[in-house]
């Protein structure tokens, strides 16, 4: 073969956006081949695709925001074969000096791809993982709004007239909740302020019924999801299912993207950063990572101090040295990042 034949070898970058995608396209000196802009529908998904091969083999492309509106081309990209890296936030310093546009973007997508700098293995998205994170999203939002119902119903309550408030203050709270749920009210006489009261805590009070229905019925298909993805995760001291789950949500679909327990420790943002200068040296707390999964991971560990022999001797031991019970909570909540990426990767 001539090497006139052989095919140009180019690096693809997309900025993403909600009704369009910005492409790019470099060869493997950085020099760009061009820009165009498509639709984010399955047609504009196969459109891209097209010209970008029609500027030779395609090697890999860098996406802006694979898990938002980058999602879709991502998933068309990585079923076409192609290969995809998530591009990370671009360096501020370069942007004051250039600027900011939607083709610069793209392009400097393409150039981080090529060069491998702020990039990451995105998640799989395609898998039981991905439909446990989209069912532990709505059952959130579901607790969320309950927590708000909850407090609003309360603060009715001790600011209601004094029939109203006598009569449920001193109940349950389901009792309470179906007390008010129960009243028989007449709306055309809210100008009242003891029916406008009792109307409001009848609605907040089904609302809040409404929403337990809504959060038990979704997390008995969260439930199967831990146990069938990985049921030695949920079955860890201290993890259970909520989380089992956040772990599983944190590393997705394909957790071989993380090729360390030090890279899976950062991920968490539990791994300590070097902050040592001359003759100082020590480290820092890591602010980084999914702030979820090291909120997950804090739980678990406190869970551990109460109830695990082994973890409360070494609180008992660490504390005898001299560290404080958030440095040793820190220690803990690394010790356990190794733990779970061990499960993780049993699968």
């Amino acid at each position: 073969m001539s090497m006139a034949s052989v095919p140009a070898v180019v690096i693809g970058g997309i900025d993403t956006h909600k009704d369009i995608h910005v492409a790019a396209v470099v060869d493997r000196d950085g020099t760009v081949l061009g820009t165009e802009q498509y639709s984010t529908t399955r047609a504009g998904y196969r459109a891209l695709l097209r010209w970008m091969h029609g500027f030779g083999e395609l090697a890999r492309v860098g996406v802006e925001g694979t898990g938002s509106y980058g999602a879709g081309i991502a998933r068309h990209l990585a079923a076409a074969g192609v290969e995809v890296l998530e591009i990370g936030r671009p360096d501020r310093s370069d942007r004051r000096l250039r600027g900011k546009s939607d083709t610069l973007d793209a392009v400097n997508a393409a150039l981080a791809a090529l060069r491998g700098q702020r990039t990451t293995v995105p998640k799989a998205r395609n898998g039981a993982v991905e439909a446990l994170r989209v069912l532990r999203l709505t059952r959130a939002g579901a607790v969320k709004a309950r927590r708000a119902a909850l407090q609003l119903l309360h603060s009715h309550i001790v600011s209601a007239p004094d029939e109203v408030r006598d009569q449920v203050r001193n109940l349950t709270r389901m009792q309470r909740l179906r007390t008010c749920a129960a009243w028989r009210l007449d709306p055309a006489a809210c100008d009242d302020p003891v029916v406008a009261t009792r109307l409001a805590l009848k609605s907040l009070a089904r609302r809040i019924i409404e929403l337990n229905d809504e959060i038990g019925s979704l997390e008995v298909p969260i439930e199967r999801l831990v146990h069938g993805i990985n049921p030695r995760l949920a079955d860890a001291l201290g993890v259970g299912m909520e989380i089992a789950g956040q772990i599983l949500v944190t590393a997705g679909d394909n957790p071989d993207r993380m090729t360390s327990e030090a890279g899976f420790a950062m991920l968490c943002g539990v791994a300590p950063l070097p902050a040592s200068s001359g003759k100082t040296s020590r480290h820092r707390l890591n602010r980084g990572g999914d702030r979820q999964a090291n909120r997950a991971l804090h739980l678990a560990v406190i869970t551990r101090m109460r109830l695990d022999p082994r973890t409360r001797a070494y609180v008992t031991r660490r504390t005898t040295e001299g560290l404080s019970k958030r440095e040793i909570i820190r220690c803990l909540k690394r010790y356990l990042s190794r733990e779970l990426y061990a499960l993780l990767r049993s699968t």
